[in-house]
């Protein structure tokens, strides 16, 4: 049995419901700080979620088989459509992915639902620096599903930011080993305004390191990954071109591959 519940600072339940395939939820009230979205998963680890209508629906890997989800708040929904979260009625939908969807070769970073800090739900971005610790360039916003790259800061054209740190790197934790074969950029290009990278490294969770060059370019940049097993994959070594600009950026970043070996 899939269950939704929303909860408040104080862990009251403000709404729930439940259905063993595909739980949704239609409830009147504005979001308050500190209120949660808590989906169990019925035993089910990979589920489709919407926490909200602001936010993309997407696959989520639980662990622990739940997940808990805090609305966003203040400066934090700036990474997010203007209004995001302050409507008086929401909807929350959660379902569970079909066998064919779990065994399929897709995009298995792309998590529209991740959010900044300790998550117990997954794929998970963090990073070592984000430009002025503001949302608008988190590092999650790198596998929310959006690709839009012709401007920056304000939503949809959130990136990661790195503050023109030269040591910068992006972690992203799967949650779980996968097989995985390629991965794609898709650089900021605002240009002028954006500088870009010339180069960079993927090291991964088996030990492996990539180099791989960057183009001056806003369309995605594929790179072949080979035959892999890992957990994590972390973004390092970037090396910025000579443009005046200060300001490279990452709108998203995709791995393909399958649960699989």
């Amino acid at each position: 049995m899939i269950k939704i519940a929303i909860t408040d600072t104080a862990g009251n339940v403000l709404a729930e419901a439940s259905h063993p395939e595909e739980a949704l939820l239609c409830f009147d009230r504005r979001f308050e700080p500190g209120d949660r979205i808590e989906i169990d998963g019925g035993g089910a680890r990979h589920l489709w979620v919407q926490p909200d209508a602001s936010v993309l629906p997407g696959e989520v890997y639980l662990p622990e088989g739940r997940m808990t989800w805090t609305v966003p708040v203040g400066e934090h929904r700036l990474a997010y459509r203007p209004g995001a979260f302050e409507e008086a009625r929401h909807v929350v939908t959660a379902r569970r992915m079909t066998a064919g969807e779990v065994a399929s070769r897709r995009n298995l970073a792309r998590n529209p639902s991740d959010l900044r800090g300790d998550t117990d739900f997954f794929p998970h971005c963090t990073a070592n620096v984000e430009t002025r610790n503001e949302s608008c360039f988190a590092a999650r916003n790198v596998i929310d599903g959006l690709r839009f790259n012709t401007f920056h800061g304000e939503w949809p054209f959130q990136s990661w930011g790195i503050g023109a740190r030269e040591d910068a790197w992006c972690l992203l934790d799967l949650g779980r080993e996968v097989s995985v074969d390629a991965m794609a950029l898709t650089l900021r290009a605002d240009f002028p305004h954006d500088a870009y990278w010339v180069r960079g490294q993927v090291a991964l969770s088996d030990g492996g390191v990539i180099d791989f060059p960057l183009e001056k370019t806003g369309d995605r940049q594929f790179i072949d990954l080979g035959a892999r097993r890992v957990r994590w994959l972390r973004l390092q070594n970037m090396v910025k071109s000579d443009d005046p600009s200060a300001f490279p950026a990452l709108i998203e970043w995709e791995v393909f591959g399958s649960e699989e070996a």
